[in-house]
Order: C-alpha cells, then sequence, then structure tokens
C-alpha cells in the first residue's frame, strides 16, 4: 500500500515537470515569435522615415531647380526685351530708332506757307500738330508735288534729318524751292500737293500763290526755320 501511494506521487510530480516543461516551450515559442514582429515594425518605420527625408530633399532640390531656370528665363527674356527694343520707335536720322509715337499724317496737321525771298526765294510749308495730338514726323524728305502731272521736289539736303515730335508748343519747317534752273521756262501753278511721305493716303493742297515750277526742290523738317532754308540743292 505504502509503494503504490509513493508511485501515485511519482507519476504526479513527473506530470507536472512535463506539464511545467511544456508551458515554458510555449512561452518561449510566443517570445520567438513576438520579436520579429517588433523589429519589422521597427524597420518599416526606419525605411517610411528614410523615404519622408528623401522626398523632402528632392523637394528642395526642385524647387531650387525650378527657381534657378526661372531666374534664367527671366533673365533671357529681359536680353530679348533689350534687343527687341532697339529696333522698336521710329528712325532718328543717326542709325538708330526713338521710342515715340504715332507717326503723323497730313490730317492731323495744322498747314501753312509763307513766300521767302532768301536764296532766290522759296516757299517755307509750316506744320503744327491739331489740338490735341502728337504725332511724329519721320526722318524723310517731305513729299511736295507740283501740278496735275505729280512732279515732285528732289532733296535739297545731303544729310538726312531728324524725326520730330511734333505737339503743343512745337513747330516744323521745310524749304520748297520751286525752281532751280537758269533756262527760262516751267510751268506755272499757284498750289503745291503736301504729304508725309510717299503713303500718306490724305495729302493736303496748300495755295501758294503764282511759282514757276522747274526741277523743284525741298528741304528736311526742321525745327527752326533758319534750317529751313532749300539754297541751290547742296548743304550749305
Amino acid at each position: 500500500m505504502l509503494i503504490t501511494r509513493r508511485r501515485a506521487r511519482t507519476f504526479a510530480g513527473a506530470g507536472l515537470l512535463v506539464t511545467a516543461a511544456m508551458l515554458a516551450t510555449a512561452c518561449q515559442s510566443s517570445a520567438n515569435a513576438s520579436a520579429p514582429s517588433g523589429e519589422s515594425s521597427v524597420s518599416a518605420k526606419s525605411e517610411a522615415r528614410a523615404e519622408a527625408e528623401a522626398k523632402s530633399e528632392a523637394a528642395a532640390v526642385g524647387g531650387k531647380d525650378t527657381a534657378s531656370g526661372s531666374s534664367a528665363k527671366s533673365s533671357e527674356a529681359k536680353g530679348k526685351g533689350t534687343q527687341d527694343g532697339v529696333g522698336s520707335g521710329a528712325e532718328t536720322g543717326s542709325g538708330g530708332r526713338g521710342k515715340v509715337g504715332q507717326q503723323c499724317g497730313a490730317n492731323d496737321i495744322s498747314w501753312s506757307t509763307r513766300a521767302e525771298s532768301q536764296a532766290g526765294g522759296y516757299i517755307l510749308i509750316i506744320a503744327k500738330a491739331k489740338p490735341g495730338i502728337t504725332c511724329v514726323l519721320p526722318a524723310e524728305l517731305p513729299t511736295v508735288a507740283f501740278g496735275s502731272d505729280g512732279t515732285e521736289a528732289g532733296p535739297a539736303e545731303q544729310a538726312v534729318g531728324q524725326a520730330i515730335t511734333l505737339r503743343k508748343g512745337v513747330t516744323a519747317y521745310a524749304g520748297v524751292n520751286p525752281k532751280t534752273t537758269n533756262e527760262n521756262g516751267g510751268k506755272e501753278l499757284n498750289s503745291i500737293i503736301v504729304g508725309i511721305g510717299a503713303d500718306d493716303p490724305n495729302p493736303v493742297s496748300l495755295r501758294v500763290g503764282t511759282i514757276t515750277v522747274d526741277k523743284p526742290i525741298v528741304t528736311n523738317w526742321h525745327t527752326s526755320p533758319a534750317d529751313a532754308v532749300p539754297f541751290d540743292g547742296t548743304d550749305q
């Protein structure tokens, strides 16, 4: 009977040992299983943080590149603007171009004439902008024609004139010598036709009294009447 009790105790102790061993094994397996999961979580967070930092750096670099590109384009545009600006405006007569308003047409101007006795006699054309108008007489010879056959005056000056901006207080003058020959003859007229360039759509007819026309000449536009003397067709 004593032997039986001892065996029962032995079996009970062995069972407890087996159970304890099984529990220890299960806990170790659970710990081992959870460890990689924690490590994976830490690794994933590190990778996400690194990726975010990389994107931030790329965005910063991209922003600098964009700003640099915009600056370069702006500089290029300014350069082109300067080049284009050189070609804008009206001819100044000295090889350049000036920034000016619209070109005058004959109908933008109040016209008058005056007979002068200097240099053998000539006609002084006087041009003023109409009230409220500002426009530019280009640096080219005025178009002056005589009679129905359209005889035009040639240049009285060798050099090209200057562009003149007509506005309140500014007057332009051009001198016309209707006869530059010494021979008798020519056609007698009492008016001249004046335009701003050959393509002026609205030339005007100005009364000048009776004149004899034979190989006429005309000066450039000037702001002083003393500079608008045609003489004999050469610069004096």
